[in-house]
């Protein structure tokens, strides 16, 4: 165990100050509007530069000419949900734009292969050729066409390995820097589009537009992606301080850097961390903070599910660190109530340990749920016993049976240990399974879904 942490209590007097109003508008909801108010642009940019429709050649093409605008628009937007800016990452959440994200690239695909297409077997009607024969003499002969060409292709490979099966496949480090393919494949794509684009061919608004979408969605990528960690790691260098275990295949990493208060970490984010030790450099994985950042030291507790987590526990005190972050919304910002339900399950009880610890609540008001497969399984176990006793804070493991039975957490289990649970705000972190059940269950038990809070990077 830890002792580098010990449990701070929070002022009861504080709680009051800690709610948040309950009618402020989600930042996902405003985020939503513009991006389809965006696509609903586009769709008009099209409206106004088509005069007329003619025989079924027309009609195709007006369709494929319509697909690939929104595929242009959707690349932007994957492109902007892949910059890991704040006010996305801390505002709507993490683990809500890697979903959209994810959504963004199907509607991309889908797109990209109606445009191919529609335009082809349009141009195909109105030459009375094969599609076949047209295609050849579109990429060969057209401007533009051949880095159109890669750049779509590029997009399906990138497609392809994204489909649930092949990824969990090919591995997380290989869909990875697939996926980093996007960015090339975006920027061929680009210069097809003004080149072949009737909507770009004599609209200079509409070039105009065009330009400042690419060029803000590419100036966010450049900024957050590699200018701010540049930046983040020079000024904190972070190193491993300790690495100590906590339960079976479970290690905390202590880390220590410079001018630490400036990370403004929050109790309940994540950061990515990639460890510069030969076997690990490749990987940037993204753990949770365990404990309210100090001053002096963060802390990070992992679980040992495959190669890269179960090396953690051989890291050498002084190993450099380069991280990302912090990212997340899984924090006080969402507390909308006075009182509190945390409710973990296995090693998802890392950030709301945190929260645990650093959640203003007056005695009674905060309580912790943490569910495991065996006592041995409770990481943290002490530090959580701590803190409940020194806040008058409640917590209650929920462990299997000796004969492996679990323990039902349902709406009528939570309203017998929370009569009041529906007053209740609710953190939820665990694995995706548990999570999904323990959603179900508290809207089951008269939890509004505004109130329950989580992250699942599930995609």
């Amino acid at each position: 165990m830890s002792s580098a942490y010990s449990p701070s209590s929070a002022s009861p007097g504080t709680a009051r100050h800690a709610v948040t109003h309950p009618g402020r508008r989600s930042p996902a909801v405003v985020v939503l509007v513009l991006g389809w108010a965006g696509a609903a642009a586009v769709l008009a940019l099209w409206w106004r530069d088509t005069t007329s429709i003619v025989g079924p050649a027309d009609w195709l093409i007006g369709a494929g000419r319509i697909a690939g605008l929104l595929t242009g628009y959707c690349c932007a937007l994957l492109i902007g949900l892949m910059a890991r800016i704040p006010a996305l990452e801390q505002g709507v959440g993490s683990d809500r734009v890697a979903r959209w994200h994810a959504m963004a690239g199907r509607y991309t695909i889908c797109l990209l292969i109606a445009h191919i297409t529609l335009v082809l077997s349009g141009y195909a009607a109105q030459a009375h050729t094969s599609v076949l024969g047209e295609t050849w003499t579109v990429v060969t002969t057209y401007p533009e066409m051949l880095k159109g060409t890669v750049g779509g292709v590029l997009l399906l490979v990138v497609g392809a390995v994204s489909v649930r099966a092949v990824r969990r496949a090919v591995g997380y480090e290989t869909w990875y820097y697939l996926h980093l393919l996007t960015y090339l494949a975006v920027f061929l794509a680009f210069w097809h589009q003004l080149a072949l684009g009737a909507d770009f061919a004599g609209g200079t608004v509409a070039r105009v537009l065009w330009y400042g979408l690419y060029g803000g969605v590419a100036a966010a990528a450049l900024w957050y992606r590699v200018l701010v960690p540049q930046r983040l790691n020079l000024r904190h260098r972070l190193r491993v301080a300790a690495v100590v275990p906590e339960a079976p295949e479970v290690v905390s990493v202590l880390i220590r850097g410079r001018r630490l208060p400036e990370l403004a970490a929050r109790p309940g984010q994540f950061l990515r961390w990639r460890f510069l030790a030969p076997g690990l450099w490749w990987t940037a994985s993204p753990y949770s903070l365990s404990a309210a950042p100090r001053p002096d030291l963060l802390r990070i507790t992992v679980k040992a599910v495959g190669g890269h987590s179960a090396a953690l526990a051989g890291l050498r005190p002084g190993t450099r660190i380069w991280a990302e972050g912090p990212y997340g919304a899984l924090t006080a910002e969402r507390r909308t109530r006075q009182k509190v339900l945390l409710l973990a399950g296995g090693v998802g009880v890392t950030p709301l340990r945190a929260l645990f610890e650093s959640l203003p609540a007056a005695p009674g008001d905060l309580t912790l749920v943490y569910r495991a497969r065996t006592e041995a399984d409770l990481t943290l176990r002490g530090e959580l016993e701590r803190i409940a006793a020194a806040r008058g804070a409640r917590l209650h493991f929920a462990v299997n049976t000796p004969d492996g039975r679990r323990p039902v957490l349902g709406p009528d289990a939570l309203r017998a240990a929370l009569p009041d649970i529906a007053r209740h705000d609710v953190f939820l972190c665990g694995p995706p399974g548990m999570a999904r059940a323990s959603y179900e269950a508290l809207r089951a038990a008269g939890v509004p879904a505004r109130h329950i809070h989580h992250e699942s990077f599930e995609l």
